[in-house]
């Protein structure tokens, strides 16, 4: 049985449809379905994304076949239409576009007017009795092919188009004459031999079968590779190519083209939306040669086309059910559709057009929730570039947290927390990388810009968590802090000057660029609604301060799932009292700097409760080394102004700095380690949440603390310290008469270790909580600070597909959190399980954790509505 390489459309019927998608594109499984529902399309072919794969490996047994498919193709195509590709009196002329199954808009070629030549131009003209109109597609065929096909620059023809008109005093294309486009033909021709040393083929079939190698080539090239890559498209899907019958929009007065949208696209109002030219073809309104007309203005010029055209567009998207991006060509006032896809759109109109459609009955809610990507609503949370703004890329960097911000260049974190106290202006933080001493610059920056580092690094995490813009492993930047300025080739960005961090995109941008204000709206709300029914997973917090647990919970957050107790330590007020804690040797010292880290936490811990009132909340205890509570080793003036604040001796200060220091802190004495060799800091942090969970209880707040246990790998461990935790419990419980006060104590399984022992863990255990960003440390053996170094060059080689601290390695990672949940669950069926590293808020990772049962993911709080849409739109596509 031979393989069907071609798929024949038009005159009402079609080989294809819109379900064979994956191999016909997504461009010639619609021109297959509209064929199908009697749309007037140009007839056409397409041939399969197969054939792609075959023809860039050197498979040339397909070949034969694929002629003769082609050829029956072609002679179906010359009945419909009543003539003959290659004819000299009324020759069929062809387009040959690419079409991938998903839209890559722009980033392949087309080549169109195929099958034009010194001959059949003369046949085009006398047929149409248009002569300038034959000539002038002879022109732009020439021009196509010879930058596509022939690998000419598409500048050398623009130069010789200038020279003409400047030769005539002329400004539009339209004015040049016959004569004028016979002359401007030659020059082309002769240009093209020039250059690379072949005649423009005259042959129509040799036209064809270059056009499309050229549509096959253009899956490769650099610009295509790059979308690809940004959009998680595999290279082996390929291409399809749709060849067509040319129909033309630049016959006269009476004929024109152009797109449209069945709604707006960019504030999804329901009305026709779009441009077009009058005696034109496709390729000018993208070339931007002359101002198209809003479409409104067909309404009076063309009324019957316009409400043809409006009529199809609704027909459409009633039958796609989806907003619609639709090319057309009028011809002689015969209206054709030339192709028709989904249509990109913004975020804002994405939820509205979703919600609508539901509301008309077109779609249903879980459909509607199938409409948005997840990545789209957090652009909804964040602030954006003016579109209208003209940018100047500096510099790129790994988009570490959305949004946009603009401010002067500022490198010391400390200036930066004094400057921002006296208010005014907005700052970017630019360091090579961050680490828990620079947190108080970095909540006063606007903007947090690394050299180095990747997604999950520290800059990344604390600024996600806080809603930051930010951008890391920017490495074309060389920082010089002693001369404060960055440098980026031959150009120097000193303190103060104004750049622009794009944390979307990762772009470092030059100077002040207007931003817009995100306003979600009552559509975006009613959204959300939705997904909360849908779902099964939980979707709760990462939280550190009573201000992130209130943006949680307005977020629609179900409690806070990770409270990193450090962070609420760096504060420039509240570090030294911690630093008494570390350093104290005395009994005395050591027991009042304790009861002021008392006070301070059991503040914060009751802020939080109230903010989620009625809501589990998960406290890590202390899992830093304590060395990064400290000035490092070598650095005196830090050492000295601290000694003086403490007021202890420089020489005992340095001589605990140096003590404290580690050769892979990572590694070292820190975690639950600290808690077994310190006890007396997580008692006093276990003291400090019971005692606000008492008090709120005593007051009528519905508090359900739950205690976590840091870089467990030992049953050992958790026994010494879950004693330690309940033992501490029960003595507050009975101080402030609370008995009844519920709480749990769970375990942070960050270590491989961890999840193999899940079994013996889980006596001991309430929950269990996958430190994803450390448990991908150690189980890859990469740290994620110093992975932006290599990580890129990975992915181009597809050693890694993604990056497995922004999407779950699920083959390791993935296999070592499978195994924890069925031996946890093996000891304790009703064990609750859930995530709290950064892979909680990605979209990819969560459909892993809903299939392995998980009970809920935690994740910052601007990542809360993308994670609860994302929950939504597994749970749905999982039970349909």
């Amino acid at each position: 049985m031979e393989t069907k390489y071609v798929y024949f459309f038009g005159g009402g019927t079609a080989d294809g449809k819109a379900e064979l998608k994956d191999i016909l594109g997504g461009k010639g499984a619609n021109l297959a379905e509209m064929s199908r529902m009697g749309i007037l399309v140009p007839p056409g072919f397409t041939i399969t994304s197969d054939v792609c794969n075959l023809y860039f490996h050197n498979n040339k047994s397909y070949l034969k076949e694929l002629e003769h498919q082609i050829g029956e193709s072609l002679a179906k195509i010359e009945k419909l239409m009543g003539a003959k590709f290659g004819d000299e009196g009324n020759p069929l002329l062809l387009s040959v576009r690419s079409g991938s199954r998903v839209s890559m808009p722009g980033m392949m070629d087309t080549i169109l007017n195929v099958g034009l030549n010194e001959d059949t131009v003369c046949g085009l003209a006398k047929h149409t009795n248009n002569e300038r109109f034959a000539y002038d597609s002879y022109r732009r065929f020439i021009q196509m092919y010879g930058k596509i096909v022939m690998g000419m620059q598409g500048e050398i023809f623009a130069k010789l188009l200038e020279g003409k008109k400047g030769e005539r005093g002329l400004t539009l294309d339209t004015e040049l004459s016959t004569d004028d486009l016979k002359d401007l033909i030659e020059r082309m021709k002769s240009k093209i031999k020039e250059v690379t040393g072949k005649e423009c083929p005259s042959d129509p079939y040799v036209q064809l079968w270059g056009a499309i190698s050229a549509v096959f080539q253009s899956w490769n090239t650099p610009r295509a590779i790059a979308y690809r890559e940004a959009n998680s498209i595999p290279q082996e899907w390929g291409t399809a190519v749709n060849i067509q019958t040319m129909v033309f929009g630049n016959m006269g007065t009476e004929s024109g083209t152009g797109v449209v949208f069945s709604r707006n696209p960019s504030t999804g109002e329901r009305r026709l939306f779009g441009e077009f030219m009058l005696n034109a073809q496709g390729e000018d309104i993208v070339a931007g040669i002359r101002t198209p007309q809003p479409i409104s203005a067909l309404a009076e010029l063309m009324p019957r086309c316009y409400q043809e055209l409006s009529d199809i567009s609704q027909r459409l998207e009633r039958h796609f059910k989806d907003l619609q991006d639709i090319e057309f060509t009028i011809q002689d006032g015969k209206l054709w559709i030339l192709q028709t896809r989904a249509g990109k759109r913004t975020a804002q109109a994405g939820v509205k057009i979703a919600i609508d459609m539901a509301r008309e009955k077109l779609i249903s809610r879980k459909e509607a929730l199938r409409y948005i990507a997840p990545e789209d609503i957090e652009k909804l949370l964040h602030p954006t570039l003016d579109p209208t703004a003209e940018k100047e890329v500096v510099a790129k960097g790994l988009p570490a947290s959305p949004g946009v911000a603009s401010g002067k260049i500022i490198f010391d974190p400390e200036e930066l927390a004094q400057l921002a106290r006296k208010g005014g202006d907005d700052f970017i933080l630019v360091r090579s990388k961050t680490s828990a001493d620079d947190f108080p610059g970095i909540r006063a920056a606007a903007g947090v810009l690394t050299t180095t580092g990747g997604i999950t690094s520290h800059a990344a995490v604390v600024t996600r968590g806080m809603g930051k813009t930010c951008i890391v492993g920017a490495s074309g930047i060389s920082i010089s802090d002693v001369r404060e300025e960055f440098i980026v080739g031959n150009r120097i960005f000193r303190k103060g000057d104004y750049i622009t961090l794009d944390g979307t995109e990762g772009e470092v941008l030059l100077g002040k660029l207007p931003v817009i204000t995100p306003k979600p709206s009552r559509d975006f709300e009613e959204l959300l609604v939705w997904t909360d029914l849908a779902k099964r997973l939980k979707v709760m917090a990462n939280a550190d301060t009573p201000q992130d647990a209130k943006l949680a919970r307005d977020f629609g957050a179900e409690g806070v799932g990770l409270c990193r107790t450090e962070h609420m330590f760096f504060q420039p007020d509240r570090i030294d009292h911690f630093r008494r804690v570390i350093i104290a040797e005395e009994s005395g010292a050591k027991e009042k700097a304790l009861e002021e880290l008392l006070l301070i936490q059991r503040t914060d811990f009751g802020q939080i409760f109230a903010q989620m009132e009625g809501l589990p909340v998960t406290i890590r205890l202390l899992d830093p080394p304590l060395h990064e509570f400290l000035p490092p080793p070598h650095a005196e003036d830090e050492l000295k102004a601290l000694s003086q604040r403490l007021g202890i001796p420089f020489g005992k200060l340095q001589e605990k700095v140096t003590e404290l220091h580690e050769s892979n802190p990572m590694l070292g004495h820190r975690g639950c380690r600290l808690g077994i060799t310190s006890p007396e800091i997580y008692q006093i942090q276990v003291r400090a949440i019971m005692e606000a969970a008492c008090e709120l209880s005593k007051n009528g707040v519905r508090v359900f603390p739950e205690i976590m246990l840091p870089l467990i790998a030992h049953v050992g461990e958790l026994k010494f310290l879950r004693e330690l935790v309940v033992n501490t419990c029960a003595k507050v419980k009975m101080e402030k008469e609370a008995e009844g006060l519920a709480y749990k104590v769970g375990i942070m399984i960050e270590l491989p270790r961890a999840a193999l022992i899940a079994d013996e863990l889980a006596k001991f255990a309430d929950f269990f909580s996958f430190g994803t960003n450390d448990l991908t440390q150690m189980a890859l053996g990469i740290s994620r600070d110093d992975a932006g170094t290599f990580m890129p060059s990975y992915l181009k080689r597809a050693i890694l597909r993604l990056d497995p601290f922004i999407s779950l390695d699920e083959k390791g990672v993935g296999e070592l959190i499978k195994i924890a949940v069925q031996r946890g669950r093996k000891t304790k069926p009703d064990l609750k399980i859930g995530v709290c590293g950064e892979h909680g808020g990605d979209p990819k990772s969560i459909e892993f954790f809903h299939k392995v049962g998980l009970d809920y993911v935690s994740c910052s709080p601007y990542r809360v509505p993308v994670a609860r849409l994302t929950a939504a739109r597994i749970a749905l596509e999982l039970t349909t």
